[in-house]
Order: structure tokens, then sequence, then C-alpha cells
């Protein structure tokens, strides 16, 4: 026993030591070496969807990928005298999942506007009832709204149908019979709600009419909430300055109003001869005949038999398919214009503006610039699918719904890019406000560029990434859109143009809007998670780009690259690379020779721009050791170098430029 005694005592006393040897402290800010992260996080959603086979990693659709649509029929009237909405709606709802579904859950999100809700950066412009759900029947069964829904074990096998949370912007119907997989059930509910007017709003859609002269509803009628295959039912409350995740299918929609009072609104109208005058109706005839912006409905139009059909109220039917929302508006002097714009591949559609006559300076070029926007997106991605086009005065100068913008010429093209994402790619911006606002900030700079006639440009932008990387304000573009607090706007708009700069610095810009296009393709109305965006890009590109999207879309990180030091070795320059940040980029040197001398050799890995300037390549895989310096070899023979820029077209973050260039 005494050996194996002493031994123990041995290990127990080096154990001992080791555990109060002294720690060498980390004495500066940078490390010497550094981790290259080179894979993406799978979450457990993610996870669920391959093991399903409903995603995989070919960015596509996986072999068993579903999708919940859902079918509106809703009746609806307004009345301006108490700014209240009454309607009634069926929802069919198609469950082309392989879950039967146990819960019905739905999104009120007007109850946003009620005083005792949650809410982020948004204020209402009144606090009002917010949605008030009357009546609830599924299957053609009525629940009863004042039983308290089932908890516990209860609620795994319910006595009864029951519905709690009306009063939140996220309700939730216990199901006594279950909607099975692969079959239909309809929701029927009735409500109201008042639009909140007044001076006091505080963020898009807070703000929903103009006194009692002009109605613009928003997120107005109950939806179903949005069940896919990576968590089930979406359940992130409405807080007002994240989006929507909603499901795809039909509408049709009556909308009652007061008689000379034109309505706009989603899909296309179903009864001119009802509520359009003759001479509105003859009108409308001619605005695919050329580009000129045609009057329908004149300033000195308004009223009944005038504006509109005679009468008292009208009954206004629209009807629209393959979208996942529906908006409108209405006011008792709207001026009505429509141009037109001709989409590649499918021919001239019209669009139609409708605005208040003492905002007509607004809408002056709304017309051009939204025609534009139709085309250039269409030729860009895919040709635009929807029937019609529509911008609506109000409030709200600044939101989009499938066919429909809230704007005035000040947003009409970033308005108009929407109906790419989410109104045909229907991602979710609740979580993923970046592959929504993001791409469409991207693409208004390729847009904006081609209505001056000058090529796109996107250098520098990457680069000024850097010096706002680390601030503790920004949450990283995979964390949820909807908790991103002060930071959503940097988090949602404004990052993802610089993610997607330095993505075309490394395998260029025009692959990178290429791989988009095939992207928009194959995910037309259905539902890409990031990971299927991200897949799908590698394969489109042709490399593992993992290492990327871990660092911008995970992390807040940045590369700070620097030139630490030149040195000539004969007919050979070193040029040592310095990376203090976490994240890698390629190398990319610019290099500027004397304008006389011998003959500049070819290396395998640069470009040359013109006589004596090159540009010299060197991939990220070179960071993967962990080191954060590279020795970049110049072998171009004796002609003498003037001046070496790293990162020259400003695509890689960095807080500081200055140390990006030797000149001799």
């Amino acid at each position: 026993m005494r050996p194996l005694f002493g031994a123990l005592l041995l290990i127990s006393s080096t154990v001992f030591a080791q555990q109060n040897t002294p720690v060498s402290q980390r004495s500066t800010i940078e490390t010497s070496r550094r981790s290259i992260r080179q894979d993406v996080p799978m979450t457990n959603a993610i996870r669920k969807a391959f093991a399903a086979g409903t995603r995989d990693f070919s960015g596509k659709p996986g072999p068993a990928y579903w999708q919940l649509e859902t079918d509106f029929n809703i009746q609806a009237s307004l009345d301006p005298a108490t700014q209240t909405i009454t309607g009634t709606e069926k929802i069919l709802v198609h469950n082309n999942s392989k879950d039967d579904l146990k819960t019905l859950v739905l999104r009120l999100d007007h109850n946003v506007f009620r005083a005792d809700v949650p809410r982020g950066g948004s204020t209402p412009a009144e606090a009002t009832e917010g949605m008030v759900v009357t009546a609830v029947k599924v299957a053609g069964k009525e629940i009863d709204l004042t039983l308290p829904a089932p908890v516990g074990r209860e609620a795994a096998t319910p006595a009864q149908t029951t519905v709690r949370d009306l009063n939140r912007t996220i309700a939730t119907i216990v199901l006594k019979e279950p909607v099975k997989a692969g079959t239909k059930t309809e929701l029927e509910i009735a409500w109201h709600t008042k639009l909140p007017g007044g001076p006091n709003g505080r963020g898009h859609r807070m703000t929903q009419r103009f006194d009692d002269r002009l109605f613009q509803p928003t997120q107005w009628f109950p939806r179903l909430a949005k069940y896919d295959d990576m968590r089930g039912w979406e359940t992130s409350p409405y807080l007002g300055p994240a989006e929507f995740f909603n499901n795809f299918g039909k509408f049709d929609v009556r909308i009652t109003v007061p008689a000379g009072w034109l309505v706009s609104g989603t899909g296309v109208l179903q009864n001119p001869e009802e509520v359009l005058t003759e001479t509105a109706r003859k009108r409308l005839a001619t605005v695919l005949n050329s580009n000129d912006e045609i009057t329908i409905v004149g300033e000195d139009e308004a009223g009944p038999g005038k504006a509109t059909a005679a009468g008292d109220q009208l009954t206004w039917h629209f009807a629209a398919d393959k979208v996942n929302d529906f908006a409108w508006a209405t006011a008792g002097k709207f001026v009505w214009k429509a141009t037109r714009a001709t989409i590649p591949g499918k021919g001239p559609i019209p669009v139609h503006m409708f605005y208040l006559p003492e905002r007509a300076k607004l809408f002056e070029r709304a017309g051009a610039i939204t025609r534009h926007a139709l085309e250039y997106y269409s030729a860009l991605w895919a040709p635009y699918p929807f029937p019609q086009m529509t911008l609506q005065d109000g409030p709200s100068a600044g939101m989009e719904y499938p066919m429909v913008i809230n704007s005035n010429q000040g947003a009409a093209d970033h308005e108009t890019a929407h109906q790419w994402w989410p109104m045909v790619v229907g991602t979710n911006e609740t979580r993923y406000g970046w592959m929504d606002e993001g791409f469409n900030q991207y693409m208004n700079i390729l847009s904006a560029a081609d209505s001056k006639g000058v090529p796109y440009n996107l250098d520098g932008l990457g680069q000024r990434y850097g010096q706002m990387s680390g601030d503790e304000e920004e949450a990283p573009m995979m964390w949820s859109a909807n908790d991103a607090g002060n930071g959503y706007r940097f988090q949602t708009y404004g990052k993802t143009p610089l993610m997607l700069s330095m993505l075309g610095g490394v395998v260029g810009d025009d692959a990178v809007i290429k791989a988009m296009k095939e992207y928009t393709k194959v995910w037309s109305f259905k539902h890409p998670s990031p990971w299927d965006y991200m897949f799908f890009m590698n394969n489109a590109l042709g490399q593992n780009l993992d290492w990327f999207w871990y660092y911008w879309l995970f992390t807040t990180e940045s590369v700070n690259g620097s030139i630490q030091q030149v040195k000539a070795d004969k007919d050979k320059t070193i040029v040592t690379i310095h990376q203090a940040g976490e994240m890698p980029s390629p190398v990319v040197l610019k290099v500027e020779f004397e304008t006389e001398g011998p003959a500049i050799k070819t290396l395998s890995n640069a470009k040359m721009l013109d006589a004596t300037t090159a540009v010299v390549t060197w991939p990220v895989s070179v960071w993967f050791n962990g080191s954060r310096t590279f020795n970049a070899e110049l072998n171009f023979g004796k002609r003498k170098i003037r001046k070496i820029t790293l990162d020259p077209n400003g695509r890689f973050p960095d807080n500081n430029v200055k140390d990006n260039v030797w000149e001799k």
C-alpha cells in the first residue's frame, strides 16, 4: 500500500503545484496568434431541417422541403368618422407540413397600439384598443373567447378548443382536434381596429391616417403566423421596428368605403365597372400604350359620380395570388395617376400613384423612378412577377407590401426593390432583417448608378466597416433583428452592403451578382434561411466561404491590415503584411513601378493594370495557420518599385488606412 500511497501523494503535489503556479498574464491588446474559424455555427433549428431533409448543404430547397399556405377571404369596411375598420375573414390553412398542428398561432399586429404591450423603438401616434377580436371559429366551430386556455397536462389533451393572448401581438389557439399533416382547415375571425393618427407617431407603421381625410392601413387584419421546418411557429412578438415573416397564398378582399373615396391596394381591381366612372375606365385603358403619365382621376374630380361611381357607399374588390400580405389606402380627395413599366420578357404593366393634391410635388418623379426600378431589378434578379404596382401616399412614406409601396418619390427605388425580397424571396425579416433590408441597400447602390448612366462602384464600402467594428451597440447580423436594440438599423440595413463589397473583393462583383441572381430564381416564393443563402453562394461561387460568412454574420470583427515592412532581397521585394483583427482576408497589393527600367517580369498571381502598375493577390488561406504576419514575395525583376498599397480598392475592414501604403 505504501508505494501506491506515495505515488498518489506525488501526483497530488504536482497537481497542487500546477494549480498554484502563477499564470502569465496578457500584457498587450493584440495577441501574437489567432485561431481562424473556417466553418459556420449550425444551430438547433438548422440541424433539425437538415435531419428532416428540408434543407442541405446545396443551399437549395431539400427534397423534403415544404411550406404552409394561407388563402384569405376578407370583407372589411371603414368608417372615417370613427377611424375604425370592421372586418370578417376566412383563412384557409393548407397544412403542407409533416406535422399535426396542435395549435394555430395568430399575428395581431395592431395590438402594438395598446398601452399595455411590449414594444421596441417605436411610438404609436395614439393608444387604441388594438385589434379587438370578437369571434373566432375553427372548422366551423365557434370558440368561447371567455374560456381560459389549458396549461400543463391539460394542454396536451384539451377538452375543447380555446384561445389565449388576444390582447397581445401573438395569440395562440389551442386545438381540441389537431390539423392533420397534409390536410386543410378554415379559420373564421371577426374583429375591429382603430387606425392611429396624430403627430406623435415615431417609426414606420405607427401612424396610419391623416386625421379623417386619408387612411393607410397596414398589418391591419388577423394573420396566421409562419410555421416552418426550422422552428415550427414563429412566435416573436411584433415590437414595431422589425417587420414580418408571412405565408404565401391567395387574397380575395372586399373593402367598403364612402362613395367618392378612391381605394388603392394589393392585387387587381375586380369590379371597376361598379366603382369607377366610365371616364376613369377609359383613361385606364390607355395607360399601357406609352410611358406618358395619365391622369385617371384629377384634383377637380372629387366626390361621388366624379372620382368614383355614384352612390352612398362602394365596395372595392381586389384579388391577388402568391402574395404574403395585403395593404391598401383610401382618401376622399386622392389624385390618381398612372404610367407603365415594361418588364423584360413580360411586357408592360401599370404603375399607379395615389396622392393628396397638396403633396403633388412629392410624386413628380415617382412614376419615372419606379419604372426604372421595376425594369432594372427585373433584369438584375428576376422579372417582376406581379400584374401591377401601386404607390400610396400617407403618413408612412417608406414601407412595402406585395404590389404596393407606401412611398413617394423619395423612397420609391428602395421600396420597389422590396418586391424581390421579401415579396418574392420570402425571408424572415423578424429574425434576419439583413436578408431583406440589407440586400435591398446593396441593390439600391447598383440601381442608383444605372439611373445615372455610370458604372456601379462598391470600392471603399468593405473597408469602411473597420471604423465601426467593435462598437458594443452593434448586434451581430445573426442576432435576431427583433432584439437588436439600438444597433437595429446598422445590423439590418447598413452592414450588408459592406459585407457584399468585401465578398466582391474576394470573388469579383460580377460573380456575386450572378450568384445572387441564381439564388433569387431558386428561392422565389419560398423561404430561405441564412444557411441556405450561405451554402448556395458557396456552391454558386465555387469555393468554401464559411470563414467569410462566420466573421461577417456571426461576429463584429474586422481585418485591420497594415504594411509593416518592405525589404529588398536581390531581385525580390518582401512585403510584411500584418492583420491585427480577428477576421482574415486575402492579401491584395497594388504595386506601382518606376516609369523607366528593365522589363517587368510576370507573376502567376499578378495582373497588370497598365504598363507600370500591377495588382498581386494571395488567397485568404495564407492566414489559416494562425499567424498574424505574412511575407508577400514580389519577384518582378530589377524594375524599381516606387509605391505599394494594401487593399487598394478598400474592400477589407480596416480602422486605419494610413498604414496601408509604403512609398519609396
